[in-house]
């Protein structure tokens, strides 16, 4: 009563009530949109150094926010890459990751465990509106698909577009090689597209799949304005085969590899200017990013990793540190952040900023990275990246130091398999291409990491595998 009366004498305008503007605000959660790109390369885009690929739209992002460029995946091929996204946890501790086969593909059994839980699932506890747009890649099956983990909504496609492949015509990697600018027919890959549980369309028309995903995210957060939504867009581009609408095509120097990267860009442009003309800008933070790096296999259909070693499917910088930018006008900094993160953190970083409680029943791999995006200290909780291929470590980072157990060339082509009896070890910061071997010079670092990855290992419990099923 005291405070009342004292703020009706000198003004309302000077007190801070309960229930005024500035509370309000502070009330509001903010809504999180997570662009996720399919075997994109760390250097592909323009931010990242590309000479070629033009993407003024994700370039005026990383203007406007922060490029990180020591940013990580939890695998290096598409479905476990998804599953550690989703939970905060590596691929190994769920059954997401095999030897035997890599991703899921239209013939398997498994998929992402009812018991594991998504950052949709976390953020619904607190009112949230979510959906995901695009590759799944988590289970095709009913009891797999994302609105059985959370999501209110789902339009795209099961698994990688180029599975369900017909029979008859010609070898897309011959012919990407004879052809530059060739792109499959429609009817070569059955992949369909899926709204919610529902089969709409089959074959997807590919040619145009990137421009109505960025037509239903638009849709979504114009419908959801008015109360916190969390968006996950995953593009199945520029995973081959690549397809580009008839705007785009022809239009890149690069070629068609190009022509698929800038109509992404493009819609990133899109999904921005959305955000601003409907004033949810300052209240949401988007990440733009890729689920591994680039696959090699295909000459110019494929990617670039840049000054980064080998690409997809690899252990080596170039299939794990992807290229990656957060968006977030009014709270985030502009800068170039050279700290560690991995796309693990943002289940964590999310729940934190919504004001959601992580669970505590399980084991998280991610890091709280909120109060280095909002500039509360300039150093990451992250100082660790653990390496998993084929339900093997094999390798570990520890600050700027990386110590390689087992080397594997990428997807497809590259070295083949090598147990190393003493670890290799880069300094990654001041060689990033994993060129100079130093474990001769630096033992006791070997040492350290070693028993790193040990302690690391130990806390691996065996679950059911689902890639196998």
């Amino acid at each position: 009563m005291t405070r009342l009366l004292t703020c009706l004498a000198f003004g309302l305008m000077f007190c801070n009530l309960p229930g005024d503007g500035q509370a309000a605000e502070k009330s509001t959660p903010p809504n999180f949109v997570v662009i996720f790109c399919d075997d994109l390369g760390y250097g592909d885009l323009g931010c990242f150094g590309h000479p070629s690929i033009s993407t003024p739209q994700l370039d005026e992002m990383a203007d406007e926010g922060q490029r990180w460029t020591q940013f990580y995946v939890g695998a290096s091929v598409c479905t476990p890459s998804r599953a550690a996204l989703l939970t905060g946890r590596l691929p190994i501790r769920n059954g997401m990751m095999s030897a035997r086969r890599r991703v899921l593909f239209p013939d398997s059994k498994g998929g992402l465990p009812a018991h594991e839980l998504t950052i949709a699932e976390l953020l619904k506890k607190n009112g949230y509106a979510t959906a995901a747009i695009g590759k799944w890649h988590l289970g095709h099956r009913s009891e797999f698909l994302p609105t059985e983990h959370g999501f209110d909504s789902y339009w795209g496609i099961p698994y990688s577009n180029d599975m369900d492949r017909e029979k008859g015509f010609p070898n897309y990697r011959q012919k990407a090689a004879e052809d530059p600018h060739y792109f499959s027919p429609i009817e070569q890959y059955q992949v369909p597209i899926i709204h919610n549980k529902e089969v709409v369309e089959k074959p997807a028309n590919q040619h145009t799949i990137t421009k109505r995903y960025t037509e239903k995210a638009v849709e979504f957060i114009k419908g959801n304005r008015e109360q916190p939504f969390f968006l996950y867009l995953a593009h199945n581009l520029p995973h081959i085969p690549l397809y580009a609408s008839d705007s785009f095509l022809e239009t890149s120097p690069r070629g068609i590899y190009g022509d698929v990267v800038t109509e992404i860009d493009h819609g990133v442009g899109q999904i921005l200017d959305t955000l601003k003309e409907t004033g949810l800008a300052e209240n949401t933070l988007v990440v733009f990013t890729s689920d591994n790096g680039p696959w090699l296999l295909f000459d110019t259909h494929g990617g670039s990793a840049g000054l980064l070693r080998e690409g997809k499917g690899a252990t080596f910088e170039g299939g794990m540190r992807v290229p990656t930018v957060m968006w977030w006008p009014g709270t985030i900094e502009p800068k170039v952040q050279t700290e560690l993160g991995t796309t693990m953190d943002l289940l964590p970083t999310f729940c934190s900023l919504a004001g959601v409680g992580i669970p505590e029943d399980r084991v998280l791999d991610g890091h709280d990275l909120s109060s280095l995006l909002k500039g509360e200290t300039t150093e990451s909780p992250r100082q660790d990246v653990f390496y998993w291929r084929s339900e093997q470590l094999y390798a570990v980072r520890s600050g700027p130091w990386k110590a390689h157990f087992i080397t594997e060339g990428c997807y497809g082509i590259g070295p083949k398999k090598k147990v190393h009896e003493s670890p290799e070890l880069y300094q990654v910061e001041q060689d990033p291409s994993e060129k100079y071997n130093v474990a001769a010079r630096h033992p006791d670092i070997v040492k350290r990491l070693v028993d790193l990855a040990e302690k690391h290992k130990a806390s691996i419990e065996p679950v059911e595998n689902q890639l196998t099923k």
